[in-house]
This record gives C-alpha cells, structure tokens and sequence, in this order.
C-alpha cells in the first residue's frame, strides 16, 4: 500500500493539467468560465479514480510523451452508468 500515495499524486497532477487544458480550451470558445467556479474544481473527483488500489490502464490508447489526449464533444459522450 506504501505505493498508493505516490500513483495518487501522480493521477491528481495528470488531472489537474486535463482540468486547466479543457478550462482554458472552454474559455478560449468563448464560455464564460468563472474564477470561482475553477477554484472548486477538484482533480480527486472521477470515476477513473479507485482507492482501493486497482488500476485498469490502456497502454494502446496512449504512451509516454504523447500528452494529454484531445477532448470530446459533449454531444459525444455516452453514457457509462
């Protein structure tokens, strides 16, 4: 369990630059994103988060070095539950 802590921290940084690119690619759409409402934005809140331990990764999907990946259209998305 002594690993945890060190993944954790990684995936809440890897949210935080996903979190600022999709708020500065909304803003620069020209939404009005408030300071505020970015302040209670927390990198901690996703589903793709488990604290138990496990963790399920899509190597094909993604490698070292390739950066974040490209956002969805909202109108893309489907419903997972």
């Amino acid at each position: 369990m002594a690993s945890l802590g060190p993944v954790l921290n990684t995936v809440a940084l890897w949210n935080t630059r996903s979190l600022d690119a999709v708020v500065a690619q909304l803003r620069a759409e020209g939404h009005d994103i408030k300071d505020e409402a970015v302040a209670r934005l927390s990198p901690l809140e996703n589903r793709h988060i488990d604290f138990l331990g496990r963790c399920l990764f899509n190597i094909k999907a993604g490698g070292p070095g390739q950066g974040l990946r490209s956002f969805r259209a909202p109108e893309t998305v489907e419903d997972e539950d």
